[in-house]
């Protein structure tokens, strides 16, 4: 079973150093040096994604019983592709080790959880970073500063620490708050925008009218979340 995730770690080491377009000589001892770590770090970032699902499953929980619904959806994670790390890295213009990528890159663990009405997001944001384990490193609120494409989201990188049979280590997570619609228009979006051998008049077509959708999906996000006020106030239970 060892023997078999080593060759797994080994694999995805061998594409991010195809990406970086490392000599032979170099790859050799860049596997040698680290696919034990490598495997290891990947593991630590695994735990840290657990760690703070796991906190949002608890709010989810704790806050249906104050508000009789539970304010997300869903909750998606993912951890960064070999392929995406050595991009990254590359755009860099810093060579890949283990160190390297812990200490340049913030977004290799992520977790994207999904609200009913906008409220919500600042809602489970607030409750998030008041934990005494959790710190934030970096915001960036593309809700009230939305991107010049469209893109609506609440992005986080907080730091948490996992704990080891023999240590704690502090890890980093990316999180994205959106709602439905913010999600629905932001995964079309990433569909068109990478999307390979599309005429870039059709490309520049359907960006425009993506942007009036993102206006139309804000504009039903407040008013979903003006409707579901009014319904609360009016003593409106859901089901």
């Amino acid at each position: 079973m060892e023997n078999t995730s080593i060759q797994v770690a080994g694999n995805e080491i061998a594409n991010i150093l195809n990406e970086v377009r490392v000599s032979p000589e170099e790859a050799r001892k860049w596997l040698e040096q680290n696919v034990q770590p490598y495997k290891e770090l990947m593991a630590y970032y695994r735990c840290a994604i657990m760690e703070i699902e796991t906190k949002f499953n608890v709010l989810n929980e704790e806050l249906s019983l104050k508000y009789d619904r539970n304010p997300i959806e869903t909750i998606k994670s993912r951890l960064k592709s070999p392929e995406s790390i050595a991009e990254k890295m590359r755009r860099k213009n810093i060579f890949p080790t283990v160190q390297t990528i812990e200490d340049n890159l913030t977004d290799i663990a992520g977790i994207r959880v999904i609200c009913s009405f906008p409220a919500d997001i600042y809602m489970l944001e607030k409750a998030l970073l008041e934990q005494d384990d959790v710190r934030l490193v970096e915001k960036k609120d593309y809700i009230q500063n939305p991107k010049k494409n469209g893109y609506r989201s609440l992005h986080l990188i907080v730091e948490t620490p996992i704990f080891l049979h023999d240590r704690k280590k502090l890890m980093k997570v990316e999180v994205q708050l959106r709602t439905i619609s913010m999600d629905w228009w932001a995964s079309l979006e990433h569909k068109i925008k990478y999307k390979k051998d599309i005429d870039q008049n059709v490309v520049k077509e359907l960006e425009k009218e993506l942007l009036v959708c993102a206006e139309i999906a804000a504009k039903l996000d407040a008013k979903m979340e003006d409707i579901n006020k009014r319904a609360h106030e009016a003593g409106i239970e859901e089901d």
